[in-house]
């Protein structure tokens, strides 16, 4: 970066000036009242994107970070309106999204004395945030923002925070320096000739990589096919992995843990070594596992787990790919293994064949349909709930090479997806962007359709109406807990669709035909419209393995999630 020295007349100028200097063009949230974060955004043309719910906001800009790989940048209040921004700071801090919080706070002369919205908002963002200051005077304003930048992108990406208080507003700022260039990060990699990761991968005879979203945006090349192909591994993704590589490959046999199919858990067990490429572990990610020597790569040393042997690699997850391709020489896999894999990933599409069939499940029948109408290069936006899990088990809904998905983290805050959908939509524009939820993630975030109408995001929502909160009455019923005392959902079915000249919305039966109720909502996002497709789902629709109390799925569950309540999905 460069420019000028200069004097701006407040601090708001001199952050816009920064961002613009910085290659930013858009920035969300719900500014403070005194409006002076719009008039700096006026000034340095730049795009606000200006939400209903400041939640809403933080899950647009998590989004954003997520699709587009580069810092977002989230402008809230001060008081409540960092409060409401919490739940969006623990999805970014666990996504791992770069996101950079500019937040007003109470002026440094007015603190201690009960001003209006006064709190002390480093202590509350402190923990959520990997990096977090507020500056009180006007000289220090260039170098805290530019501090603020790096520490979102440097090592491992995450959000955040800069306080700028009241007094600064119209304090004039001078910026003596030229902005300065963008740190540059090393990603080179190269392993010693002893390296215990590299004799545990050239030993491996049954081996899998298990690809996480750590490496998401770093495998525009191919490195982990490539890798795949070289070493005969089964590939896998976390929840938040998925995107990162095309699940066209033959060796894909979809999600982990959790999410696992059954003909591709008789792959994952009999695994000798799981390269783990950028994933924490969390619980659902490997859920039901058994404890296989794991070979761990993440560029945080914090994120490593302490919970499986194996050796471990710190590193940028792409470069530690290609020196592990580059280093694996010749295979020692066993022969059987490529044949198990084939024959694992044969097993899984022709399920999912027979279940878009005639007779088959309703939601199935529907993400077939999706996947007909849907581009290629298509993103999909999820939430975590209970029929809406579905667009988690592959291949329902596959992923092609260039399709894109975005997914909540292990917290799985309700009405994540449905609020990240417009950042998303903003960070691919031309590319479609479907999110599909459930009606009560939908609810929590609809106020902000309107944004999604402002900006022309042509997001098209697929939204499946079970009354509420799905997952919490399916365990309240398989626990017999009465509905009239307990009750999660109601029986009114959707919502009535309304004449909305700016929302596109329709009633599409999964049991029917839905080509031609697709064909009208994509025809009105090719236009910029938001399109809703409300979708009636009964309980029983659940996805198969995730319906039991005491099965596949692990219970009691965390309280919180989409439908469940924020509380369990999971992220690399």
């Amino acid at each position: 970066m460069s420019g000028a020295v200069r004097t701006y007349p407040g601090a708001w100028h001199a952050v816009a000036d920064f961002l613009v200097a910085a290659g930013v063009d858009t920035v969300f949230g719900l500014p403070s009242d005194d409006l002076l974060l719009l008039a700096a955004v006026r000034d340095h043309g730049l795009r606000m994107v200006l939400c209903r719910d400041q939640r809403n906001a933080a899950f647009a800009a998590t989004g954003y970070a997520l699709q587009s790989g580069r810092p977002a940048v989230l402008a809230v209040g001060k008081g409540p309106a960092v409060t409401n921004a919490l739940t969006g700071l623990l999805e970014a801090s666990c996504s791992a999204a770069p996101v950079l919080v500019l937040a007003s706070g109470t002026a440094a002369h007015a603190r201690g004395t009960a001003a209006f919205q006064e709190l002390d908002q480093l202590s509350v963002v402190r923990p959520l945030v990997g990096w977090a200051e507020r500056v009180d005077h006007p000289d220090r304003v260039p170098g805290a923002v530019e501090r603020a930048w790096t520490a979102a992108v440097a090592g491992r990406p995450g959000p955040v925070y800069l306080e700028l208080p009241d007094h600064l507003g119209t304090a004039p700022v001078e910026r003596s320096l030229p902005w300065s260039a963008p740190a540059e990060v090393s990603t080179a990699f190269r392993f010693e000739q002893d390296s215990a990761a590299v004799a545990a991968l050239r030993a491996a005879r049954r081996p899998v990589l298990l690809v996480g979203g750590g490496a998401r945006h770093r495998n525009a090349d191919r490195r982990v096919e490539r890798l795949a192909d070289r070493t005969g591994a089964a590939v896998f993704t976390t929840a938040s992995g998925r995107g990162t590589v095309d699940e066209a490959h033959p060796r894909f046999l979809g999600l982990s843990g959790l999410y696992l199919r059954p003909a591709a858990e008789k792959v994952w067990h009999d695994a000798d070594l799981v390269v783990a490429l950028g994933s924490r572990l969390e619980e659902t990610a490997v859920f039901g596992a058994g404890v296989p020597t794991v070979l761990q790569v993440n560029i945080d040393a914090c994120d490593l787990s302490a919970s499986f042997p194996g050796p471990r690699v710190v590193g940028d997850v792409g470069a530690v790919v290609a020196a592990l391709d580059e280093a694996a020489g010749g295979a020692a896999v066993e022969p059987e293994w490529g044949e198990r894999v084939d024959a694992a990933r044969a097993e899984l599409d022709a399920e999912a064949r027979t279940a878009a069939g005639p007779g088959g499940p309703p939601v199935a029948r529907l993400l077939a349909a999706l996947d007909r109408a849907l581009p290629a290069d298509r993103v999909l936006v999820q939430e975590n709930g209970l029929t809406d899990m579905w667009s988690y088990l592959f291949p329902y809904l596959p992923g092609r090479a260039g399709a894109g998905s975005i997914v909540p983290s292990e917290q799985t805050s309700l009405g994540f997806g449905a609020a990240a959908a417009t950042g998303v939509a903003i960070a691919a524009p031309g590319r479609r962007v479907v999110a599909f939820v459930g009606d009560g993630a939908f609810a929590l975030t609809s106020a902000d359709l309107v944004t999604g109408h402002r900006e022309r995001t042509g997001v098209l929502y697929v939204v499946l109406c079970n009354g509420g909160y799905g997952w919490l009455q399916s365990q309240a019923d398989q626990r017999g807990l009465q509905r009239d005392r307990f009750g999660f959902v109601t029986d009114a079915g959707p919502p009535p669709v309304p004449a909305d000249p700016t929302v596109h919305r329709a009633t599409l039966d999964p049991r029917g035909d839905a080509a031609p109720v697709l064909a009208a909502a994509l025809a009105a996002c090719a236009r910029g419209r938001t399109s809703v497709l409300y979708v009636p789902v009964d309980l029983t629709d659940a996805p198969p393995g995730l319906s039991e109390v005491d099965g596949d799925f692990p219970a009691p569950r965390p309280e919180g999630g989409h439908d469940r309540t924020p509380g369990n999905g999971e992220r690399a």
